[in-house]
């Protein structure tokens, strides 16, 4: 419980942080969001990320009159539904035309205010950094009645405006090294992204579901990580870390997926079952965060080139698999239940891996009736052509453009 004086403090001192503050650079997401008085926003996505500045960039630009509340501020601990009460008080002579609440879910039962302001017409955007808690409150109490959008750490055409870097190989290699946390990029502080692991972990997973073994917990988050573009299965890392069960380890992987740190991605086949049984792989939200927590991610370029690939997919909304028979291609791109794209991902074309890189890509073209597949690489760009069927390869940076993610959305 939360005195109405304290919560008109920090609403009238947030506020004046809104207006004062400089929002950086504007995100790409901020063009295509799309707000509806019958819908509630929700935007969700990997802590420090930049949901807050995202959100005031949305209320500053297409708002006059607002209210913004961000429920990370210490001063605020403690905040109970009935608290949302004194909120409408103070507002009460001159409503707001957008609430915006960050970090929402510290609030137990917040759900039902929002459907309550929702069925009064207001509008309303609601920022958290769970996933599944997001999805779940929201789909008890406002089924069919909310647009959810997901928040990633800067892009790669986001870090050159933000670094004032050209497009090219050197500043690609830069952007692997340094990742997208906006945070870190303006204090290229490593404990800034030590600090972000401890606060996923035990913030965001540990406290959130009342976990005890932390230590277990981090272990397996951090051996994940340092296994980015790698297979993993359930019943490995139940045996590797000796966790009691594999619905234990399905548990703390899904936990760990809600709060956008790691993503896994299954092997491809028409088979729901043989998805579900095989080994999927695993990729982290960003490369600097995998490199300084993990000393195997720090210089494996190769791998931070397939997980930076990955990242931009899923930033794209793709449903991505792997494909794995004879031969291994890194990723089926898929779209209303059909293959539509084989991409595989080569740091540097060899004459030593050129033969397997295109049969991994050839075997999948095949079975997938494909017509055309796309290595992507670091700096190198070539056309081949395997049994009547074109092969690109395209260099990372190009492709990682902002007209490919705008063709991608």
């Amino acid at each position: 419980m939360i005195l109405k004086q304290v919560i008109s403090e920090v609403i009238e001192h947030q506020s004046g942080v809104l207006e004062s503050k400089s929002l950086g650079i504007q995100r790409y997401d901020l063009e295509t969001i799309k707000l509806y008085d019958s819908f509630v926003l929700v935007i969700s996505g990997v802590r420090r990320c930049g949901k807050s500045t995202l959100l005031k960039q949305v209320i500053k630009s297409k708002f006059k009159h607002s209210l913004f509340l961000n429920f990370e501020d210490p001063r605020l601990s403690g905040f109970e539904l009935s608290d949302f009460a004194k909120i409408d008080e103070l507002v009460n002579d001159q409503p707001p035309e957008v609430m915006a609440f960050d970090e929402i879910q510290n609030v137990p039962d917040w759900e039902k205010y929002i459907r309550t302001k929702q069925d009064e017409g207001q509008q309303v955007i609601v920022t958290g950094s769970n996933a599944s808690l997001l999805s779940k409150e929201f789909g008890t109490r406002l089924t069919g009645r909310y647009i959810s959008r997901e928040l990633f750490p800067f892009s790669f055409p986001e870090y050159l405006q933000f670094t004032e870097k050209e497009a090219n190989a050197e500043s690609l290699n830069g952007y692997l090294d340094d990742g997208g946390f906006p945070e870190y990029l303006k204090t290229r502080d490593e404990e800034v992204l030590f600090h972000l692991m401890d606060d996923i972990i035990y913030r965001d997973v540990a406290v959130r579901y009342g976990l005890r073994q932390h230590q277990t917990l981090r272990q397996l988050a951090i051996y994940l990580i340092s296994n980015s573009g790698k297979y993993y299965s359930q019943n490995n890392l139940k045996n590797l870390f000796g966790i009691g069960s594999v619905r234990s380890v399905s548990d703390y992987v899904s936990w760990l997926e809600d709060s956008y740190l790691i993503f896994s991605m299954p092997k491809f086949s028409f088979s729901l079952k043989k998805q579900i049984y095989n080994p999927k792989k695993v990729y982290c939200v960003d490369t600097a965060l995998a490199g300084v927590n993990s000393l195997s991610m720090s210089k494996d370029y190769g791998r931070k080139l397939e997980n930076l690939i990955y990242l931009h997919l899923r930033k794209a909304r793709q449903t991505i698999y792997y494909y794995s028979e004879k031969n291994e291609c890194d990723f089926i791109v898929v779209q209303k239940g059909q293959p539509i794209e084989a991409i595989q991902v080569c740091y540097q074309l060899t004459t030593d891996n050129l033969k397997r890189e295109l049969k991994g890509l050839e075997e999948a073209m095949a079975e997938l009736n494909l017509e055309n597949g796309l290595i992507i690489t670091h700096n190198q760009e070539d056309v081949f052509e395997v049994n009547g069927k074109v092969v690109k390869a395209i260099p990372a940076w190009k492709y990682l453009d902002k007209q490919t993610i705008d063709a991608n959305t």
